[in-house]
């Protein structure tokens, strides 16, 4: 590994499985001081204890977090200054997927994916640019292929991700009118085989069916976790310095080519 985050503190909600962990494992073994968050407690705690052994003791801290909640936004925030430092990199990874098509779907189950997905990303570009606007930092927002392309069964997951892609936007313009050194992307990577997509598949239907479907996989292979963790990394790394206010499409060019 090459340090490319050292001195670096990092916060990734959605930090004990999936995409999240595997971003907080790269982060802390390229130099970061990360705190990964979730409402997985016993896996989290895990988590952070193994990268401490790996990385060395300061290198990960795990912190509970609801992320739908102002409340718990503060409280992790202040949590992570007091043991780690001052908030350089956030990633506003967590998510929930819930399966049922616009006829099928109930309000209560809308309302829930918006305030995990979309109302989380809305608190942390508050409450994280809030923290960083003296010192400058990078947020990368994890949004979805979803955020534009109809994904059926999943009308509420489609509008939340593409909230999260407006929230970007307006954040990142937001800083640059303020002058704030604060970045700020979304990263909309197509389906990758994370414990979440396996728990969302209908009933009856095969892994093999998702993954190697030659329609939305031009490329005959899934996405794995590490794929996109390196776009994460990239995305806060210096090595984006020029790059904020962005849409980065990680799809195997499902965008380019409108499949």
């Amino acid at each position: 590994m090459s340090d490319r985050l050292a001195g670096k503190v990092a916060l990734v909600t959605g930090g004990a499985s999936g995409l999240g962990a595997e971003a907080a494992r790269l982060f802390a073994r390229e130099g970061a001081r990360v705190a990964l968050t979730d409402i997985a407690d016993d896996t989290g705690a895990t988590l952070a204890a193994d990268l401490v052994a790996q990385c060395g003791a300061g290198h990960a801290l795990f912190l509970h977090h609801d992320v739908s909640s102002e409340a718990d936004w503060q409280r992790v925030l202040a949590n992570l200054g007091h043991q780690l430092g001052p908030l350089d990199i956030l990633v506003n990874n967590a998510g929930i997927l819930i399966p049922g098509d616009l006829e099928q779907a109930t309000l209560d189950a809308f309302r829930r994916t918006l305030e995990v997905n979309a109302q989380s990303c809305f608190l942390g570009l508050k409450h994280g640019v809030a923290a960083m606007r003296t010192r400058g930092g990078a947020i990368a927002n994890v949004a979805s292929v979803a955020s534009w392309l109809p994904v059926d069964g999943y009308p509420a997951y489609s509008a939340s991700k593409a909230a999260v892609a407006a929230l970007t936007r307006s954040a990142a313009l937001h800083c640059r009118r303020k002058g704030y050194d604060i970045r700020i992307n979304s990263l909309h990577p197509d389906g990758i085989w994370t414990p979440m997509m396996q728990a969302s598949l209908p009933p009856g239907v095969p892994p093999e069916a998702v993954l190697f479907d030659p329609h939305a996989n031009p490329r005959g292979r899934a996405l794995k976790v590490e794929h996109i963790a390196r776009a994460l990394l990239w995305l806060v790394s210096d090595d984006a310095a020029a790059i904020s206010g962005a849409e980065i499409h990680a799809d195997r060019a499902v965008h380019g080519l409108g499949l």
